[in-house]
């Protein structure tokens, strides 16, 4: 990768916030190499007063202490908030209509509290929501519709995950942290596991095309969570139509 990629995010950051007026950027920070490597981006686009990082347990939080240890080497102020009096207020709205629950439900609900959470905190304090998805998980839409695959704006969007790993060490992060075996923090399953094929597999065809044996799984997770990336309207000939009322 090139060494020049980290400080051409870095100043992209540093435009578009400031052309947006924000106060600042806040982040839901997971443990995850993603939140990691995206909030360091931003304090070194903004600094490191301007960052602030949300730590969300549901419960408990198998990741919880390395969100912490992560928001603390890189100096930002960061909250622990539990959202299980939230996610329980929910599920049990839910029940009203039904109680048949699933994984659907269960899996995705909480992304989506956090997402409203950081919002909420971000437009009291005028800051900015970054969105820490990237480009491997967009493909295969391995991610919550209206959860963590939002934000104002995305610096790892275009990376895949193994690009993840490499701007997180050129930036001198924790390689602990960074190379991590990556988990939802849900099911108790690696991101591999639960995906049926490798990171490594995914990123090789995104970018070169490679297909090897995990091919089909890609392609049918990617068709069929479409409507994660798109979202998909009524199409008609209006162009047309207007065109006609004009000639009229």
């Amino acid at each position: 990768m090139d060494k020049n990629i980290a400080r051409n995010i870095e100043s992209w950051i540093y435009e578009y916030v400031n052309s947006a007026h924000a106060k600042g950027v806040i982040l839901g920070m997971s443990g995850g190499k993603d939140s990691f490597v995206t909030a360091a981006l931003c304090v070194n686009a903004l600094g490191k007063d301007k960052v602030l990082g949300i730590i969300m347990p549901n419960g408990s939080m198998k990741d919880c202490h390395i969100a912490e240890e992560s928001c603390k080497e890189l100096g930002i102020n960061y909250y622990i908030i539990n959202i299980q009096d939230i996610y329980n207020l929910f599920i049990g709205s839910v029940r009203k209509v039904t109680s048949d629950l699933n994984t659907v439900t269960t899996f995705n609900l909480p992304p989506r509290i956090r997402m409203t959470l950081l919002y909420a905190i971000a437009g009291s304090l005028g800051y900015l929501v970054a969105n820490t998805s990237n480009l491997s998980e967009k493909e295969v839409g391995y991610t919550t519709k209206w959860g963590d695959n939002v934000g104002d704006f995305a610096p790892l969007a275009n990376f895949t995950k193994s690009e993840v790993v490499e701007l997180g060490l050129e930036l001198g992060l924790n390689k602990n942290y960074v190379c991590k075996v990556p988990d939802d923090g849900l099911s108790g399953q690696s991101d591999e596991e639960k995906l049926g094929f490798s990171y490594d597999s995914l990123d090789k065809f995104i970018r070169y095309g490679i297909k090897d044996d995990s091919f089909d799984k890609i392609e049918l997770m990617h068709k069929r969570n479409l409507h994660k990336r798109e979202i998909t309207s009524f199409k008609n000939n209006f162009e047309n139509y207007f065109d006609k009322k004009e000639q009229k």
